[in-house]
C-alpha cells in the first residue's frame, strides 16, 4: 500500500489496517514453518508494509501533539 494512500485514513482506519497485517504475517510464518508458503516474497511485503503503517501513525501522533 502506498504511503499516500495511508496518509488519507484516519488513526483508527490505520490501526485495523496494522492488525490485519499483523495476522497476516502470521499466517505466513505459520506457512513457512509447515512448507506451505509459495510466495515467499510476500512475507516481505507484509513486513514493510506493516512498518510503514507503524510510521504513518507516529507521525500522525506527533502531529496531533505538537498541536495541542
Amino acid at each position: 500500500m502506498d504511503a499516500n494512500e495511508l496518509r488519507d485514513k484516519t488513526p483508527d482506519q490505520l490501526r485495523d489496517e496494522l492488525a490485519n497485517l499483523k495476522k497476516e504475517a502470521f499466517n505466513l510464518r505459520f506457512q513457512q514453518a509447515t512448507g506451505q508458503l509459495e510466495n515467499t516474497s510476500r512475507m516481505r511485503i507484509v513486513r514493510r508494509s506493516a512498518a510503514r503503517v507503524k510510521t504513518i501513525l507516529n507521525q500522525k501522533a506527533a502531529a496531533a501533539a505538537s498541536e495541542a
